[in-house]
């Protein structure tokens, strides 16, 4: 059977180096969910729209970029990279952040959205203006 490489390190870890990762991991989920949650919620959505998937593309697209219509572009090949590199950019101009927390959410998506579900700021729109 083949592994990757990451599950081939997991195996070469003892059982309390395993119970660990797996806890962690756990944790860190939990708190991804929860940021998500609370960034919907800041945006004025509702938090568990952000557990249902689909649901969840149309939301982040309207958050984001003002039109829930555009997640369509989210499940074609090679567009859905090209507008989901977007998305981390409009996502930053939402909350009043600018373009090095735009590439934050790009290459350390899970913590920057920790920072933007944990920390203060504010949505301001997809137009980056407070209405």
């Amino acid at each position: 059977m083949d592994y990757s490489p990451a599950a081939e390190l997991f195996n070469s870890m003892t059982a309390e180096q395993q119970k660990t990762t797996s806890v962690f991991f756990l944790v860190f989920l939990v708190l991804l969910i929860i940021a998500e949650w609370k960034i919907f919620t800041k945006a004025g959505e509702k938090g568990w729209y952000s557990l249902i998937p689909v649901l969840r593309e149309y939301k982040i697209c309207k958050i984001f970029d003002g039109s829930g219509i555009k997640c369509i572009l989210l499940f074609i090949p090679v567009i859905d990279v090209i507008y989901g590199i977007l998305l981390c950019f409009r996502a930053a101009r939402s909350f009043g952040k600018g373009i090095g927390f735009g590439f934050g959410l790009l290459f350390l998506s899970n913590i920057f959205l920790l920072i933007l579900g944990f920390g203060s700021a504010e949505y301001v729109g997809p137009r980056g203006e407070k209405h």
